[in-house]
C-alpha cells in the first residue's frame, strides 16, 4: 500500500526555519476597518503575507503581526496535509490514435472491424433472446435459478465467448483454476475493462453485485438479472447494508452461483489497484482473488478518460487483443486472530497487488467523480483534484458527495492551470471581503504558505473544521446570535450588524452578496435551515461570526452529541 508520511502541519511557519531570500510572499491591500475619525483621508492596511507573519502598514507606521487561528474557538488546530500523489489510477495511456502504424493498422482491419462488429451484435441479440426464454415465467427469482433455466443460459454464456472473439480476443490465457465453490464461495477480481465482467459471465456465471444503474440498460440488465445480480446504492446506507445481507444469503448456499464483486468498486488503468469496498469481506468468507491483466503496446484497452465508443472501435481495429486471467490461492479468514472486514480486504489487496507487481493507492470511487466533475467545468488536468477519498474519509469522515459540493464551490474560484486559487477568486465565491479576518481564514487552508491554495489543501480545510465536535454548536451559537428578536429567521440589517465585529465597513452589495449566499432558498430571509446548510457547504465561513461567539465565551464544551445541539 502507498506510503503516506504524514505529519501534522504548523498553522504559522517559523521565520528561522528560512531566510529572507527565499520567502515567497505577496502584498494585500485593503480598507482600513477603523479610521480616525480625526483623518478624511482614505487610509489603507497593507498586508505583506510572508511565511505565516503578517507586515501591517497603516499610517506609515510598520507593526509585526502574527497571524491568529480563526478557528481557535472550536478547539481545531491545523490539519494533516499528506503530500500530493503523483499518480493517475484512471488514466488511459493511449485516448487517441497516435502513430503512423496505429493509423495503417485501423486502415488494414476497418472491413474486418465491420464483420466484427455484425458479429458482437448478432451474438448480442441471440444471447438476448435465450435470457428472455431462460427467465419466461420465473416469478421465485429470491431461490436459485431452476437447472433448466441454467442449461438454457449456456446459450448466452456461448454468446458471451463469441462477442470477446469479435472484440479480437481469440484466445485469453488462463493461469490456475478457479477453487470449488463450497471452498471459496466469493470471487474478488481487479476491474480494469467493461471485457472483465464479459469474461466472468461466460467462465463461472456468477452471482454479481452491480450499481442500480445496470438494471436500465438495454440488453445488458436483462442478461445480468439472469445472474441473480445483487443491486447496490452505493450512496445509500441502507441499500449497501441490504446488499451485504444478500452477499452473505448467497454465499451460504452452495444452491447458489458464487459471488463474483469487482471491490475496487470502478476500473482503473491497471497500473495500479485502489482502494476496496468492505461488501466482499464483511460476510467473512473464503475468498478467491483474481487477477485480469491486459497486455499491449500500442493500445491501452483499460476504460479510463476515454469514451467507451472509441475503446470499442479501438478493440475492433486491433488484429488481436491480449488478455491474461490468474487465479490466486484463496485467502481465509484469521479465525484465530478474529480478523475483521478492514483487516481481510487489506490482506486480499496485498495478494492482488504482488501478484500485479503494482501498488495500491488510496484513491476511491470517489475520486473517479472528482475527475469527472473536473471535466464538466472544462479543467486541462481533471486529475489535479483527485485527493485519495479513501484517506479523506477515513480520516474525516467525509461523504462523497460532500467532496463534489465542495469541489463544486472551488471550481467555482477558477482555478488556474496548475489547480490553485489567488486569494481574490477565493474570497469572492465565498461572498467575503478583503481584512483581517478573511486573510486569516486563507491562510489557515494555504498550509504551504505559497499565496495560492488546492483543491486537496481547500477540501481538507473544510473537512477538518466541518467535522469538530463543536461545530454545529457552534453554528447554533451563531443563528441565535445573529436572530437578536427570536424570529427564526435572519434579515440583511441583522447579517450585516453580527458580521460587522469580523467584517467592519462592508458595502451594501458586499451584505447583499454575502446575504444571497446564506438565503439558500432565495425567499429574501435566511431561514434555520437556509443558515445550516449554507454552513455545512461552507463551514469556513463559520470564522466570521467567532468574535461574538468568543467575546461572550458563549461555546463551552457540551456533553451532548453534535446531533443533539441542533
Amino acid at each position: 500500500m502507498e506510503d503516506h508520511n504524514l505529519s501534522s502541519v504548523p498553522l504559522l511557519s517559523s521565520s528561522n526555519n528560512s531566510s529572507d531570500d527565499d520567502e515567497s510572499h505577496f502584498i494585500l491591500t485593503i480598507p482600513d476597518e477603523n479610521p480616525p475619525p480625526q483623518s478624511s483621508s482614505h487610509q489603507h492596511h497593507q498586508i505583506q503575507i510572508s511565511n505565516g507573519h503578517h507586515l501591517i502598514s497603516c499610517n506609515g507606521t510598520e507593526r509585526n503581526f502574527d497571524g491568529v487561528n480563526p478557528f481557535s474557538f472550536l478547539g481545531a488546530n491545523g490539519f494533516e496535509m499528506p503530500e500530493p500523489g503523483t499518480i493517475d489510477p484512471f488514466r488511459n495511456n493511449t485516448p487517441k490514435i497516435e502513430g503512423l502504424y496505429e493509423w495503417l493498422k485501423i486502415a488494414v482491419c476497418l472491413p474486418v472491424a465491420l464483420l466484427r462488429l455484425v458479429l458482437f451484435g448478432l451474438c448480442l441479440m441471440v444471447g438476448y433472446v435465450a435470457t428472455l426464454c431462460a427467465l419466461h415465467g420465473w416469478k421465485d427469482k429470491d431461490n436459485p435459478m431452476p437447472r433448466w433455466r441454467c442449461r438454457l443460459m449456456w446459450v448466452t454464456r456461448l454468446c458471451a465467448r463469441w462477442i470477446l472473439f469479435a472484440f479480437g480476443y481469440q484466445w485469453i490465457k488462463r493461469k490456475g483454476r478457479p477453487a470449488p465453490r463450497e471452498i471459496a464461495p466469493i470471487v474478488v477480481c481487479n476491474h480494469v475493462s467493461y471485457i472483465d465482467p464479459i469474461f466472468f459471465f461466460y467462465e463461472l456465471f456468477p452471482t454479481i453485485v452491480a450499481s442500480e444503474s445496470h438494471d436500465s440498460m438495454p440488453f445488458v440488465g436483462t442478461i445480468i438479472r439472469a445472474m441473480q445480480v445483487i443491486y447496490v446504492n452505493r450512496f445509500s446506507q441502507s441499500s449497501r447494508k441490504n446488499a451485504v445481507n444478500e452477499i452473505k444469503r448467497k454465499a451460504s448456499s452452495d444452491q447458489f452461483p458464487r459471488v463474483l464483486l469487482f471491490p475496487e468498486g470502478t476500473t482503473t488503468n491497471g497500473r495500479v489497484i485502489i482502494s476496496f469496498q468492505l461488501g466482499a469481506f464483511i460476510p467473512g468468507y473464503p475468498i478467491q482473488p483474481v487477477i485480469v491483466r491486459y497486455p499491449h503496446v500500442h493500445f491501452d484497452q483499460s476504460w479510463g478518460n476515454i469514451s467507451l465508443a472509441m475503446l470499442m472501435f479501438r478493440m475492433f481495429t486491433q488484429f488481436h487483443n491480449f488478455m491474461e486471467v490468474e487465479y490466486l490461492p484463496v485467502v481465509s479468514p484469521l479465525e484465530n486472530m478474529k480478523e475483521n472486514a478492514v483487516q481481510l480486504a487489506r490482506r486480499t489487496g496485498h495478494v492482488i497487488a504482488t501478484a500485479l507487481n503494482v501498488v495500491q493507492t488510496l484513491h476511491s470511487y470517489g475520486d473517479m467523480l472528482l475527475c469527472s466533475k473536473a471535466s464538466e467545468f472544462k479543467q486541462e488536468k481533471p486529475s489535479l483534484y483527485m485527493v485519495e477519498m479513501a484517506w479523506v474519509q477515513s480520516h474525516f469522515h467525509l461523504s462523497t458527495f460532500e467532496a463534489v459540493d465542495l469541489l463544486h464551490v472551488f471550481l467555482l474560484m477558477n482555478p488556474d492551470s496548475s489547480g490553485r486559487v489567488e486569494i481574490d477568486d477565493f474570497l469572492k465565491v465565498l461572498g467575503l471581503k478583503l481584512c483581517s479576518i478573511t486573510v486569516k481564514i486563507f491562510e489557515f487552508i494555504d498550509v504551504k504558505k505559497t499565496g495560492k491554495i488546492t483543491f486537496k489543501q481547500f477540501l481538507l480545510g473544510s473537512a477538518h473544521i466541518l467535522k469538530q465536535p463543536l461545530f454545529l454548536h457552534a453554528c447554533e451559537l451563531a443563528f441565535a446570535e445573529c436572530d437578536v428578536n427570536g424570529k427564526n429567521y435572519i434579515s440583511e440589517q441583522e447579517l450585516q450588524d453580527s458580521v460587522a465585529p469580523a467584517m467592519p465597513n462592508l458595502s451594501a452589495e458586499e451584505v447583499h452578496r454575502l446575504f444571497a449566499l446564506f438565503d439558500t432558498d432565495s425567499d429574501g430571509k435566511i431561514s434555520k435551515e437556509d443558515f445550516f446548510s449554507c454552513l455545512r457547504r461552507n463551514p469556513l465561513l463559520l470564522a466570521i461570526f467567532s468574535p461574538q461567539i468568543s467575546r461572550r465565551n458563549l461555546l463551552k464544551p457540551s456533553h451532548r452529541t453534535p446531533e443533539e445541539n441542533v
